[in-house]
């Protein structure tokens, strides 16, 4: 049997030649040439990430995931990133500064491109996929790395394969941005800091992974460096990495308390509201406020019992909480009351509708009164007539107005004894229009032994 040494030894090689990253490595002149290509952010680079920024944002205004993925398959962010974390890794400082340009350039570029779009786009709501990136925690910042890991390995590979677009989707970097263009147009200072943070984990630590990796495979740095340079470079990284880090970590931590808060209020619900005399027909749990609400059907819990209740609170784990119990007797309707309010409705409504039947029955009456009136005016005008025209008899006066609105019409009929000469009929003429000024006249005078002879 072979001794222990050599049985540790032939594993450790066959384990070592298994995970092996070398193998199939690019030549450095290779992965040096794709990463500082990949930095400039000019001509096409630059049109795919203004067409991939308004896919994406049409995605998040739409909550579309299907939208974004595909936005964030063709964005070319990753190249200034990943020519970052090169640079850091060779301690090439122009390239460096080359990168953060450029990745400023696409920054500005995305965010006036998004918040353009959510100017002009008439739908304002933010949905979950919107408000699922202004909350960066520790977890982005693993995704992050790991991300990282995978696509600087990806690049240094001979083989090309679809590992940066995967990257892509799992870091997400262009969604984080169109939140914040969304921020922009519509000022809400939450929406870009939240955004922008997240933005700036995914960028720092994809970055920070790259160089890790690029070191770790010894891809030779720069030449004639100056090592107090590198030293402020590393520096500059490390504080960079732990300004980041910190703020996520925190967030992360307040995301942990209020799900554990939430878990156990939950359970503390299902624990004490289990005697099927009281249900829980609805739960609202604010995590952030420790605020419990309940909405309860059944049996009225007493004064004596929530003070029980809200006792027992610490004890499950949820100290500083506060219970509310919304139960159907705190909404109790008072009967009386509910009459007295129908019966004044009532009553009320009542009086409005005898109030609008008197005010009809007014205007009839003063039609009528005015009906009436109008007849006595036209009798006396018939009397007037046959005192001033004794030759006329059966004198009726009648009045209207023409077709279509019209001037108004006085018309009087009558039957002569004896025939009227012009004048004579001019001069009644005359005598109704002085009577009855503004209106036309119409006279029409019959003899006795004859049917109607109008004059005009």
């Amino acid at each position: 049997m072979p001794p222990l040494r050599s049985i540790v030894a032939v594993a450790w090689s066959a384990l070592r030649h298994r995970v092996s990253l070398l193998e199939d490595k690019a030549a450095d002149d290779t992965i040096d040439r794709e990463l500082r290509n990949g930095v400039e952010m000019r001509g096409t680079n630059l049109w795919v990430l203004m067409f991939a920024i308004f896919i994406a944002s049409i995605g998040l205004n739409v909550n579309s995931t299907a939208v974004i993925i595909g936005a964030m398959l063709i964005s070319p962010l990753m190249g200034p990133i990943l020519g970052l974390g090169y640079g850091v890794g060779v301690l090439d400082i122009e390239l460096i500064r080359r990168s953060l340009k450029n990745l400023a350039i696409a920054v500005g570029i995305a965010l006036a491109t998004s918040s353009l779009y959510f100017l002009i786009s008439p739908l304002n709501s933010a949905d979950s996929e919107l408000l699922a990136r202004t909350t960066p925690t520790i977890w982005d910042v693993l995704i992050a790395l790991f991300g990282g890991f995978a696509g600087i390995i990806g690049v240094t590979r001979k083989e090309k394969s679809n590992i940066i677009p995967g990257v892509a989707i799992a870091t997400a970097l262009m969604p984080p941005l169109c939140t914040a263009g969304y921020g922009i147009a519509h000022g809400n200072w939450s929406f870009i800091g939240g955004a922008f943070f997240l933005f700036a984990i995914n960028s720092v630590f994809i970055a920070f992974s790259s160089a890790i990796v690029v070191r770790a495979f010894h891809v030779r740095e720069t030449r004639y460096v100056d090592s107090a340079v590198a030293t402020r470079v590393r520096r500059y990284v490390t504080a960079v990495v732990v300004v980041t880090l910190l703020p996520s970590t925190y967030f992360a931590y307040r995301m942990v308390q209020h799900e554990v808060f939430r878990a156990r209020a939950h359970t503390f619900v299902a624990r004490q509201f289990n005697d099927g005399n009281t249900h829980v027909t609805q739960t609202q749990i604010n995590a952030r406020s420790r605020v419990i609400e309940l909405t309860l059907m059944g049996d009225y819990i007493g004064n004596a019992r929530q003070q029980t209740l809200a006792a027992a609170l610490p004890e499950s784990g949820l100290q500083n909480a506060r219970l509310v119990l919304h139960q159907m007797k705190d909404h109790e309707i008072d009967v009386s009351q509910l009459k007295s309010s129908l019966l004044s409705d009532l009553y009320a409504r009542s009086q409005q509708r005898i109030e609008e039947k008197d005010q009809q029955l007014e205007a009839y009456r003063l039609a009528q009164q005015e009906s009436v009136a109008n007849q006595l005016r036209l009798r006396a005008i018939a009397d007037e007539l046959a005192v001033l025209f004794p030759g006329v008899r059966d004198i009726t006066v009648t009045e209207g107005r023409q077709p279509e609105g019209g001037a108004y019409l006085l018309v009087v009929n009558a039957v002569s004894v004896r025939s009227l000469g012009g004048r004579e009929v001019q001069r009644m003429h005359d005598w109704l229009a002085v009577r009855i000024p503004q209106s036309k006249v119409l006279v029409a005078i019959r003899p006795v032994s004859a049917r109607v002879a109008p004059l005009p």
